[in-house]
């Protein structure tokens, strides 16, 4: 993934880091000095914590969770696939702000007799608006405080938001899934528009950023949640094409590309014999001819991962797969045998057509 990079791993779960953390990092430390840095690790180890209660409890109702991914905005937890049922999303969705909740009530009373009352309620009074601040800063009781900024905030009932997939789990019981979301997405780009405004009314650039975050993020769930709603009654067969281009492992790159540029085929099942070796795509070719030039043979560039599909496969399953396994193409099979290749581009295809005509 291009800008990660992976810190360690946690319970099979990757994690991994955006580099522009390490912006966030250094303009702490140029604000606040050492005691900013351990502010930004100190936040980002309890956002790690809220992420990794997401991908527990995501676990135990049987959905993958491939990676972590902490960005300047927070944590990102990539699951193979969504909850299919509404008390998963619930409950999956409740478990990070219950784990900053959680935080809270365990070292509420250490703090209090470790740090003083003053010291501790400090942080909460200048967050609230209480007092002003005059400077007073104890990392260890602003930390502790975040888990409250992190439950509060996670909690409104918006995408991308924890609040908004609890939203949408409660309003499935009474609404379409679709309808569900599309009111927790009208709320997401109504609190983005909120953030947006006092971010400019203020001077608040992070503000502004996270207004931002919050509007695309809750356009991408949208979109996505439509797609998966529109293509969910075709199957691959209906998109199949009946005519389709195969290649073999000694085939050479040069080859290839006289087919790609002769059909309208871009990517290419690898038979020998009759039985799948592999698949290649435009992605491979393109790679091959850098690693390799024209002469370079399917056999060393081609994907051997990549499993058949049934032409009685779902569309909506289809590009789950093809998300898995970070691929635009995947070879078809029936009764046993090659009869094609399913491409993304055929399922967005379905998807524009179908969302027209309707």
């Amino acid at each position: 993934m291009k800008g990660n990079f992976r810190l360690t791993r946690v319970f099979g779960i990757d994690i991994y880091i955006h580099s522009t953390f390490l912006l966030l990092l250094g303009l702490f430390f140029l604000l606040l000095g050492l005691s900013g840095l351990i502010l930004i690790l100190g936040v980002f180890f309890f956002v790690t914590v809220h992420e990794l209660c997401h991908s527990l409890v995501a676990a135990h109702f049987g959905i993958k969770v491939k990676r972590i991914t902490l960005l300047p905005i927070g944590g990102v937890a990539s699951m193979e696939q969504a909850p299919t049922k509404p008390y998963q999303e619930l409950l999956i969705a409740l478990a990070g702000p219950l784990s900053n909740v959680l935080v809270l009530i365990i070292f509420y009373y250490p703090l209090y007799f470790l740090l003083g009352k003053e010291t501790l309620m400090y942080p909460l009074l200048v967050i609230t608006g209480q007092v002003e601040y005059t400077g007073q800063f104890n990392v260890v009781a602003y930390i502790y405080w975040i888990n409250l900024v992190l439950a509060a905030f996670n909690m409104i009932p918006a995408f991308p938001m924890d609040g908004g997939r609890v939203l949408r789990a409660i309003l499935s019981y009474r609404l379409s899934y679709k309808d569900a979301t599309a009111v927790a997405v009208r709320l997401g780009h109504i609190f983005a528009l909120l953030f947006a405004y006092f971010g400019i009314v203020y001077g608040h650039i992070f503000l502004m950023i996270i207004a931002v975050f919050i509007y695309m993020a809750a356009s991408s769930e949208g979109l996505q949640v439509q797609v998966t709603e529109t293509i969910k009654y075709y199957t691959v067969r209906d998109i199949l094409a009946r005519h389709f281009e195969s290649v073999g492992p000694d085939t050479p790159v040069s080859k290839v590309l006289e087919l790609m540029f002769h059909t309208h085929q871009e990517d290419y099942p690898v038979l020998e014999e009759g039985r799948l070796k592999g698949i290649i795509t435009r992605r491979e070719v393109i790679r091959g001819m850098h690693e390799g030039g024209k002469e370079i043979t399917v056999g060393r560039i081609m994907r051997e991962d990549i499993p058949p599909v049934k032409v009685t496969t779902g569309l909506d399953t289809a590009r789950k797969l093809m998300l898995k396994y970070n691929t635009h193409a995947m070879p078809v099979q029936k009764n046993g045998k090659i009869v094609g290749v399913v491409t993304l581009d055929d399922i967005n295809r379905v998807y524009v057509v179908a969302s027209e005509g309707s």
